[in-house]
């Protein structure tokens, strides 16, 4: 069989055409020189201010510059078992470079950080196998466990002696928390927890690190003790022998298969039968078990016991920001170096950042990233607030906290993955390939989205609690921050339309009023038919979602644009008007997206509407200027983006043609299917 002499020339003429593009391409250049404001100034509102810059930037120079994040040959053209084994070494590797910051981390509220998240995704195009032993195992161990129990499994779970994983949802039930099915019975002559998967819909199915790597999982299960089940409770269960890695006597785990996204990692199953652990192997911070069997229950609210979940659905939102940004900044990139038709005959082709239509599909992902952001850095410290608040015994903010976590958490998912798939289509069949990245960053878009909470169940958490808070203000009672609006929307729903941001937030506060007031009207007059109150609220879910999200909605609309004011204060003129300009685009393009809803429930005329889409074809205009500047302000590293198509310079199509030529049907001229199935096909002799 003759040499690969045709990929062997590709191959060298690639390396000459990366020997001469040692600059930026030419289109880019340009699009960065017309940048009219101060780039970092908004990389450090986006961080959290100066010093979260230099230290994320300190981390990502630790973890990356040493290129043990590079792979020779992409994940994606290895096999399943392959693609695992690669990231556990790329874990590994990650884990003793990084080790020592890890190590500094004190209490659940470091954990939120980003700093982490984002230098992990240089190693990871898809996932760490580790992920979820960092994101839940530590933070539940944290947040759930005693201080003697924190001393006893923090030092293990931060070295890596102890790897853990999260099994809180079953092969048969996900978000019903409380319909469990797994059970941990106590046996006071041993005194040990006895756990068992009874069914086989009680499997604990999906937790990450489970399948092959964790030897350790927080195990969500009803706890029966003296004859009594006292409801959910998180154990700490040793599933592996810590030398040989085998299941233990009476464990069954595994890989749960292929999905569709996250092939790096191993979501897992776990099956027990009469498996026996310690009585202090069940975090007691909130309530323990007395070595007689006694229980004793310490918290004062039962959704205490659910903080890991609330924990990690606040850090989700900004996930969502930081997925959108990294789509945002690949698919700006392309568009300003992608040329495509002729609009006047004899000038060259246009940029595809000129079309007033990609534009639109790109800047209100730009502005969606800020939005999330914020949102997210706003929802953290509600979050640390709260925790702060329960160490003193108060959980007043609690049901708000939930309620918030659970719609910001659905929307922004929602907004995310919409977002991330409206990159991939502006940036054509190139955008489809693999190495774009894209599909990866779509991938994890639309996987957070579901798990640990379903869009639509935790829609309805919140829709609960803003029927609460309905009664109240019926009531007369004083009503929680993100629902204060109720008392003055009601009074104020016809006000005249005032077409400012301010006027449009207080708009979209009227609608979210108005929903609100009719799914409770609906309940009662449901129930005065002779439903009972869970027929009732069954019969008007539709309506509780969309109170819910348009509630949500008006809760971001009204943070984006506070918190932009807040933090652009004491910045530069131009950063303040460009900032401006992408708010305004984003609270505009709702407002415009919501017109039916305003139109129904507002003063919003015809008139109005016309007026709301002139101007945002007006910011249009005025964001096109700054469009690669405000991505490149993202200030996300090429081994983060990991992408041919949105690396800082701009060599699409070499980048393209590499990754191509990285493919393993590329490393023979003919492939063996041929001679064996093709050419018998042929002849007739197959």
């Amino acid at each position: 069989m003759s040499e690969n002499t045709t990929n062997k020339q590709i191959c060298e003429q690639l390396k000459k055409e990366r020997a001469k593009c040692k600059d930026v391409n030419e289109d880019l250049k340009k699009e960065r020189a017309s940048c009219d404001f101060t780039m970092e100034e908004v990389t450090n509102i986006l961080d959290g201010g100066k010093e979260q810059t230099v230290r994320r930037r300190k981390l990502e120079n630790l973890a990356l510059n040493s290129g043990a994040s590079i792979d020779k040959i992409p994940d994606e053209c290895l096999d399943l078992r392959a693609k695992y084994e690669n990231a556990v070494r790329k874990s590994c590797d990650y884990y003793n470079i990084v080790k020592d910051e890890l190590a500094a981390m004190s209490g659940i509220e470091s954990y939120g950080s980003q700093i982490i998240r984002r230098t992990v995704d240089g190693f990871f195009k898809d996932i760490s196998p580790f992920y979820l032993h960092v994101g839940m195992f530590v933070t539940t161990v944290m947040g759930q466990c005693t201080p003697e129990q924190q001393a006893r499994w923090l030092p293990k779970a931060l070295t890596m002696q102890v790897l853990g994983a999260y099994g809180q949802t079953e092969l048969g039930h996900g978000t019903n928390i409380r319909g469990l099915e797994t059970t941990a019975t106590y046996d006071p002559e041993t005194e040990e927890f006895i756990m068992n998967t009874p069914t086989l819909t009680s499997y604990k199915w999906w937790a990450g690190t489970l399948g092959k790597t964790a030897n350790h999982c927080v195990v969500l299960a009803q706890l029966w003790t003296q004859g009594k089940c006292h409801g959910i409770y998180p154990f700490i269960v040793q599933i592996r022998d810590l030398d040989t890695h085998q299941p233990l006597p009476g464990v069954h785990v595994g890989d749960v298969g292929p999905r569709m996204g996250y092939t790096t990692a191993d979501n897992g199953f776990l099956g027990m039968k009469n498996v026996r652990i310690p009585r202090e192997n069940m975090p007691m911070k909130n309530a323990q078990v007395l070595k007689d069997g006694t229980f004793v229950k310490k918290d004062r609210h039962g959704k205490l016991t659910y903080g890991t979940m609330v924990f990690v659905r606040v850090t989700l939102v900004s996930d969502a920001a930081f997925y959108v940004a990294k789509a945002a900044t690949i698919a700006v990139r392309y568009s300003a170096v992608r040329r495509q038709c002729q609009a006047k005959e004899n000038e060259p082709e246009l940029q595809i950042l000129d079309y007033r239509t990609q534009q639109h599909k790109l800047f209100i992902c730009i502005a969606t990233a800020h939005a999330l952001q914020l949102a997210a850095r706003w929802l953290w410290k509600t979050f640390t607030d709260v925790l702060a608040d329960l160490r003193e015994g108060n959980v007043e903010k609690l049901p708000e906290l939930h309620a918030l976590s659970s719609c910001l958490k659905s929307v922004s998912t929602s907004d995310a993955s919409t977002c991330v798939e409206q990159c991939r289509y502006a940036c054509g069949g190139h955008g489809y390939m693999m190495s774009s990245n894209l599909p990866y960053i779509y991938g994890h878009a639309v996987a957070i989205r579901t798990y640990e909470g379903d869009y639509t169940v935790l829609l309805l958490q919140g829709a609960r609690y803003l029927v609460k808070a309905w009664e109240q203000m019926e009531a007369g009672n004083r009503l929680t921050p993100t629902v204060a609006y109720l008392s003055n929307a009601v009074s104020n729903q016809q006000a005249k339309w005032e077409n400012t941001p301010e006027g449009i937030i207080r708009a979209f506060q009227a609608v979210a009023a108005a929903k609100i007031q009719f799914c409770v009207q609906s309940i009662r007059d449901l129930m005065k038919s002779g439903k009972c109150y869970e027929d009732a609220w069954q019969l008007t879910t539709l309506q509780l979602v969309e109170a819910a999200e348009v509630h949500c909605r008006a809760v971001m609309l009204d943070t984006y644009w506070k918190e932009n004011l807040r933090l652009t204060a004491s910045c530069s003129d131009n950063v303040k008007r460009v900032l401006r300009q992408l708010t305004s685009l984003y609270i505009i393009y709702w407002a415009l997206d919501r017109a039916g809803d305003l139109l129904r429930y507002t003063c919003l005329s015809e008139k109005n509407v016309n007026i709301l889409e002139r101007q945002y074809e007006e910011l249009l205009a005025a964001l096109r200027p700054n469009a690669v500047g405000l991505v490149d302000a993202f200030d996300i590293r090429d081994e983060i983006l990991n992408s041919s198509l949105g690396a800082y310079d701009g060599h699409v199509y070499i980048r393209l043609m590499e990754e191509a030529m990285k493919s393993p049907l590329n490393v023979q001229e003919v492939d063996p299917s041929f001679h064996k199935y093709i050419r018998p096909l042929a002849k007739g002799k197959l």
